[in-house]
């Protein structure tokens, strides 16, 4: 009767090591570059569009920004994008662009705040007057000598040095005030999702399957060999 049994297996075992493993792990591995492949050139067409939306940032073309935003966000939402971020020398992997900044958005709204306070009218009855006035007489030769932008972080820079200047609890409510627009305003960040029925996404799902089906063909085989030395030594 044992003896049946270890002929059972070992039938079993001959078939099932006649189904070829190695070929399911070429086929896997083969997949796997494919995978690789495609996340790639998805990361590379994410930072080409991200590219674009910082191009017509620098350029101040609304419409433009407008049109390059929307497809960076429409691509990162429908696909998935694999991105390393450098935080502080701090390199991590996420799902997306990443974080990044229209910059020059930025420096334009904050140099129209600061032209528009400079520009305001002076109230002699306050000790600072018009700081801002004051910031400008200051920056604008700067900017002229060095050829600084009116809307360079340069420019910018000498405002904020020059107006650090005038300590907030010696400004009386009269003097003419400005507020720059906060930096979140012009944060930007897309995630992808986890998965998307692409080509890359379903390749991704077809390694997956393959690598859990030659994981467990791998569990079986070990059971069975393990199960037949077993009825061996008995």
């Amino acid at each position: 009767m044992g003896g049946k049994r270890v002929r059972t297996i070992k039938s079993r075992l001959k078939k099932f090591k006649a189904i070829k493993t190695w070929q399911l792990f070429l086929i896997f591995v083969l997949l796997c570059f494919i995978s690789a492949t495609l996340l790639r050139l998805d990361h590379i067409k994410m930072t080409n569009l991200r590219a674009s939306v910082l191009e017509a940032d620098k350029e101040s073309n609304e419409v433009t920004l407008a049109e390059s935003l929307n497809a960076l966000r429409d691509f990162t939402f429908n696909n998935i994008v694999v991105n390393i971020v450098d935080n502080n020398g701090d390199k991590k992997l996420e799902l997306g662009t990443g974080v990044f900044y229209l910059e020059q958005s930025y420096l334009t709204a904050a140099s129209e705040a600061l032209r528009i306070a400079s520009e305001a009218e002076i109230d002699d009855s306050n000790p600072n007057g018009n700081i801002y006035a004051l910031a400008s007489a200051v920056c604008r030769p700067l900017a002229i000598a060095n050829g600084w932008a009116w809307n360079s972080p340069e420019h910018i820079a000498c405002y904020q040095t020059e107006l650090a200047k005038y300590p907030a609890e010696s400004i009386s409510s009269s003097t003419v005030q400005v507020q720059l627009p906060s930096t979140e305003l012009y944060r930007r960040e897309f995630v992808s999702p986890i998965w998307a029925p692409t080509i890359s996404g379903f390749t991704i799902l077809a390694t997956l399957l393959l690598g859990v089906v030659i994981f467990i063909r791998f569990l079986i085989w070990l059971m069975l060999e393990i199960t037949l030395n077993l009825m061996k030594k008995s």
